[in-house]
């Protein structure tokens, strides 16, 4: 093993080692471990359950699907040894590793179709359960019109998965890499239900499994044994420190306390080059903030208040003065870079305006809606806690502020997680989103407006007409085809305004430079396993 070869030269030699899982985590001295900061507050492991990035850093280290993501970004196999398509693209058939869940059991096609039954289970509710609704008969099992086993997925054998699709979809094999996909052990979920995934019951089939979680604090998982490929692990174990303050993050890392940390202010880039040259890493991402209208209830349900707040918001000042240097303004919803989408794309026309014809333009539309001086206009504005966005919202409240005194925008700083939630229940005004792709095509963010997208349809839009376009388009096997169907879709929703883009982001890390295996990706998928000590290749030769 090259880590018992690396382990026997200078293991106590190197930052990167701590003598105790710290926090409570508890455990044997001199143990490699791998600190990571992740930036809000860990609600659930249960991949069927979860919704946010942040807590796909602890699940995507502990369990496996068919497919995974290399270091930079490349979807590679992970369960799936091979797979075929029928010639429609409908069907398909993958064949299994030999693989076992972290207590011995077998890791079998069963326990594929036990999860992808139980993610669109109405009792599970999961907020992510419509990305899946490719999945023949996924959107109407999770309505409760039919039986768990009409979904279009089944077991042929132990080592054959079969998986039928409601239309042809480009992108399946990178959505595989999702953790919406991931098998779950049956036998340990039936046995202890919710509390499945709490340390001293869950099993896993991935590199790293949960030994130790305290609530708004730490995750610790260790390296399993049982992994299929557990000799090619360089970290023992990895420490997960729910870190919101960036102020935190930087005193841990002065301190040495930190090695990789999911986020930093972005505006003072310049500074962390300065204190810790190398840690700071940007890339262009799939990666948009959005801001979003609660068209369900007034003033929102006019169209003219939510194009007029739209223009008024001056984009270019907030990229070139407050933002992360990088971030591009937003007149568009999917990002750069996506995958096909080879097409001529949608932007809101004003995007060449000045910004005095913006501001004159969203006061006359206010005032045909009836707001002025005797009746101004007043709502709030809600904002994560985290990132740039904290910044961005007194820029905001002053922007629109200019369109006349009596708009009045008050604003609300609240934590990512509660924000997220108050989004997914529709209870916000005007809030700040953002979303950061899951797979990387296109439909991954249209979808995302479709009315049956369910809670992450934050303001409820609907409109047929766009319903309709995204049907046409998953229909349609030219790719060329497809990506001008969808182009016209986003250009009937951005005249719609039920959200309003605001920047195209880049990547944030913070990554110890004494570290190898770190790959920029769009996707922004870090996973432990790909990571070591820098110099434990040069260990490792010498021991051999």
């Amino acid at each position: 093993m090259r880590l018992n070869k690396f382990l026997a030269g200078t293991a106590l030699s190197l930052t990167l080692v701590v003598t105790a899982c710290g926090g409570g985590g508890g455990g044997e001295e001199d143990t490699l471990t791998l600190r990571r900061g992740i930036s809000a507050k860990v609600d659930t492991l249960d991949p069927h359950r979860s919704s946010a990035a942040w807590e796909n850093i602890v699940i995507g280290d502990m369990f496996h699907g068919l497919m995974q993501h290399a270091a930079d970004g490349e979807v590679i196999p992970a369960m799936a040894k091979s797979w075929t398509t029928s010639e429609d693209g409908l069907i398909w058939t993958f064949e299994l590793i030999d693989a076992t869940w972290s207590d011995g059991v077998e890791v079998t096609a069963n326990d594929f179709v036990y999860a992808l039954r139980r993610i669109q289970d109405p009792a599970i509710a999961s907020q992510y359960s419509s990305l899946l609704y490719i999945i023949k008969n996924a959107q109407s099992l999770n309505e409760g019109l039919v039986a768990p086993e009409e979904l279009g997925v089944r077991a042929i054998d132990d080592k054959t998965l079969e998986i039928t699709l409601e239309e042809p979809a480009p992108y399946f094999l990178g959505l595989l890499t999702h953790y919406t996909t991931f098998p779950v052990p049956e036998h340990i979920v039936e046995q202890y239900g919710e509390a499945w995934v709490q340390p001293e019951n869950i099993e896993v089939n991935g590199p790293y499994k949960l030994k130790f979680w305290q609530t708004g604090n730490q995750l610790v998982s260790d390296a399993n044994p049982m992994f299929y490929e557990a000799d090619t692990l360089c970290f023992q174990r990895v420490s997960y420190f729910e870190l919101e303050d960036l102020a935190a993050v930087e005193r841990r890392m002065e301190a040495g306390d930190l090695d990789v940390n999911n986020d930093f202010d972005g505006g003072r880039k310049a500074e962390l080059d300065r204190r810790f040259p190398g840690w700071a890493r940007t890339t262009p991402g799939l990666l948009t903030t959005y801001w979003s209208f609660n068209s369900s209830e007034a003033p929102f349900d006019d169209v003219r208040v939510r194009k007029a707040l739209a223009m008024a918001l001056d984009r270019e000042f907030l990229v070139e003065n407050v933002l992360t240097p990088g971030f591009i303004p937003a007149y568009g919803f999917v990002p750069p870079g996506i995958a096909n989408y080879e097409t001529e794309r949608p932007q809101v026309y004003w995007k060449s305006m000045s910004r005095p014809e913006r501001l004159e333009e969203a006061r006359t539309l206010l005032e045909e809606a009836g707001y002025g001086p005797d009746n101004p206009l007043r709502f709030e504005y809600k904002h994560r806690s985290t990132g740039d966005n904290p910044k961005a919202a007194p820029v905001a409240q002053a922007n629109w502020n200019e369109i006349a005194p009596w708009v009045d925008a008050q604003i609300l700083r609240q934590d990512t997680k509660v924000l997220y939630a108050d989004l997914r229940q529709s209870n916000f005004e005007v809030a700040d989103g953002g979303w950061l792709a899951d797979y990387n095509d296109p439909l991954n963010y249209l979808y995302l407006l479709d009315s049956d997208a369910g809670q992450q349809n934050y303001g409820n839009y609907s409109n047929p007409e766009y319903d309709a376009l995204l049907e046409q388009a998953s229909q349609e096997q030219d790719l060329v085809r497809r990506a001008e169907i969808f182009a016209q879709a986003e250009d009937i929703m951005l005249q719609d305004y039920p959200i309003t883009p605001m920047w195209f982001e880049v990547t944030k890390n913070l990554v110890n430079p004494n570290l190898d295996g770190w790959a920029e990706n769009a996707e922004d998928n870090h996973r432990s396993r790909w990571l070591c000590p820098a110099d434990l290749g040069a260990e490792t030769t010498e021991a051999e």
